[in-house]
């Protein structure tokens, strides 16, 4: 039987919304326990540093320079990943000589493979001084030399998930995030996975600039509008969209400027149906369509979201938590499953995820006296 680890996994997406922490104790295989789950948003403050930091990493082109405000910014994203870990070990009443390891994602800032460059804010070495605790960390840059894409890497989670929900059938387990991403999963095939394109990042944009709060709270703006079909059909003309799978995408990839002269509500309609849509575009590069479409992440929670995929994926479609799954965990579930897998020298991308050319590890140990 192989060793079970237990270890807390920490995801900061392209949302920006806060850090979400998992604890898992699991072989880095088929065997996953999921355990608790916390969260610490980010403040105001801290978006809006962020937000900065992404723009002055428009022009990098060395992964460990940070000018501007990336300085500021990976400083705060480390304290706050230390916050979340003090904290969540205070509300379990958790003792740290019991997690193994820690895996964490951090920030991404840039995303750009097809020039072997992707950024990630968050010092691993420094957050295992801090915790006393084993960190795995960057677990992308391996993947994105090598060729790949580096993204996404939660697919072969997914695969874990699903092979002990015991699915016959082909899925699709869909995270909607800032960016959204498509993992497909049938029995006794390798995982085909991919970004499909903007999750929440263009809607979360749009409030933020028409009313300051960047969230479309249940999707009541989204609600109240109409889908402009000229600027939809505009939007999905992208050629990102007929690029087979697997492909992924930076935050900034999409911008906020077809929808520019409509109104707020039809606007917040027509990003709405423009996420659906991607995802349903990215099926069309699928070998055959699922019988059931799995919803993780933000966007499950839209139930405007919600209604757009059910009419537009040729399959049902289904929130996680519906399956028992921690729906908004499950990224950082996957993080702490990544961490154990580097920790066993086990691959985290493969062909059909990432289009490296090998199953590849990533990822980088850190412990806490070095």
């Amino acid at each position: 039987m192989s060793e079970k680890i237990r270890a807390i996994g920490l995801m900061s997406g392209t949302s920006m919304d806060g850090v979400d922490v998992a604890l898992i104790e699991t072989d880095g295989e088929a065997s996953v326990i999921a355990g608790a789950t916390g969260f610490l948003a980010y403040s105001d403050e801290d978006r809006h540093l962020l937000r900065a930091a992404v723009s002055d990493a428009v022009g990098l082109d060395d992964r460990q320079a940070r000018p501007g405000s990336l300085a500021a910014a990976e400083a705060m994203v480390l304290q706050r990943h230390v916050e979340a870990v003090e904290a969540f070990l205070s509300a379990q009443k958790a003792d740290r000589q019991s997690i193994d390891l820690v895996g964490f994602h951090g920030q991404t800032v840039l995303h750009r493979p097809a020039q072997k460059l992707t950024v990630q804010l968050g010092d691993g070495a420094a957050l295992a001084r801090s915790l006393s605790i084993a960190v795995a960390y960057d677990f992308r840059a391996a993947d994105v030399e090598a060729g790949g894409q580096g993204a996404p890497l939660v697919p072969v989670y997914h695969q874990a998930l699903v092979a002990a929900a015991g699915f016959a059938d082909p899925v699709a387990v869909i995270n909607i995030g800032g960016v959204a991403n498509l993992t497909f999963l049938r029995q006794g095939v390798d995982p085909i996975a991919g970004d499909t394109g903007p999750g929440n990042a263009l809607l979360d944009d749009l409030m933020l600039t028409r009313t300051g709060v960047a969230v479309d709270r249940d999707g009541a703006m989204a609600a109240a509008g109409h889908v402009n079909e000229i600027v939809l059909k505009q939007l999905l003309s992208a050629p990102f969209f007929d690029k087979p799978l697997p492909k992924s995408l930076d935050r900034n990839d999409f911008s906020n400027a077809p929808v520019i002269d409509l109104s707020t509500p039809d606007a917040a309609a027509t990003l709405t149906a423009f996420t659906a849509a991607s995802i349903a575009k990215a099926f069309t590069h699928l070998p055959v369509n699922p019988s059931l479409a799995i919803i993780c992440g933000g966007g499950a929670h839209n139930p405007a979201l919600m209604r757009e995929l059910a009419l537009r994926l040729p399959c049902r479609v289904a929130g996680a938590s519906s399956l028992g799954w921690s729906g908004d965990a499950v990224e950082a579930q996957a993080f702490a499953y990544l961490a154990v897998r580097r920790l066993k020298n086990l691959p985290i991308t493969f062909p059909a995820t990432t289009g490296v050319a090998r199953p590849l590890e990533g990822g980088v140990i850190a412990q806490p006296s070095n």
